[in-house]
């Protein structure tokens, strides 16, 4: 198995409503909302990080292949590739050239570990696109909102368990990048689109059955400049 390219592919993020990806911040601040998003500690300006791109993609991937009741709910790993039906051999190995699996001790085949070969992307972390911080800067607005929800009771039809979330607002917009390890002249690239397009329908982040996290990619094209927005918006997940 012989590396011979690595593709840089570039574009934008646009946010079609708010987003919201947890920062982990159990202490409580004064004035401050009970679930913050994640942000940049020396900028403190949020950002999309790589491993919740990976992690939403390659779970949609997973359902859509009709993997995920093979792993008993578990990221698809070198273990299971031998209990897949014929149906979802192919694309359960796809899945593992591009995101990898750990090793499954015993159950790990050296053939199949092989034949797979390593991961082929690479997700990076998505700050916030300058263009856009300056406009809302230069409107005085901030680059978060903090949104109110609570639960109304059925019966008395009064709010309770009042809470607020922090999100991303709507028409923000992610520089977006990602890079594809090609191997032996091998093209796994209508995969890679497939799995961005499932992202624009399944969406990002937390409380997405509730409005949360609905995007889109924009101007995505290789590094060289050769346009594959077209090609995405043809895709049919």
């Amino acid at each position: 198995m012989k590396l011979t390219q690595i593709a840089k592919i570039i574009g934008e993020i646009e946010l079609l409503s708010g987003l919201h990806i947890g920062s982990g911040n159990t202490e409580m601040h004064i004035g401050g909302t009970d679930n913050p998003v994640i942000k940049n500690p020396i900028t403190q300006e949020p950002y999309i990080p790589g491993s919740s791109l990976k992690g939403k993609m390659r779970s949609l991937m997973e359902w859509r292949a009709g993997v995920v009741a093979f792993t008993e709910g578990k990221p698809l790993g070198f273990g299971h590739i031998d209990r897949l039906g014929s149906d979802q051999m192919g694309a359960g190995k796809n899945i593992l050239k591009l995101f990898g699996g750990a090793p499954e001790g015993n159950n790990q085949n050296e053939k199949l570990v092989t034949e797979i070969g390593p991961t082929r992307l690479a997700f990076w972390d998505c700050a916030l696109n300058r263009d856009w911080v300056k406009a809302m800067r230069d409107k005085n607005l901030l680059l978060t909102e903090t949104k109110m929800e609570n639960m109304i009771d059925r019966i008395r039809g009064v709010a309770e368990h009042p809470r607020n979330t922090e999100r991303v607002p709507a028409s923000a917009i992610f520089d977006f990048q990602l890079t594809l390890k090609v191997h032996d002249g091998e093209d796994l690239l209508d995969t890679v689109l497939v799995g961005l397009r499932l992202l624009e329908l399944g969406g990002l982040g937390g409380s997405g059955s509730r409005g949360y996290g609905k995007l889109r990619f924009r101007k995505l094209a290789y590094e060289n400049g050769d346009d594959l927005q077209a090609r995405l918006e043809q895709t049919q997940p």
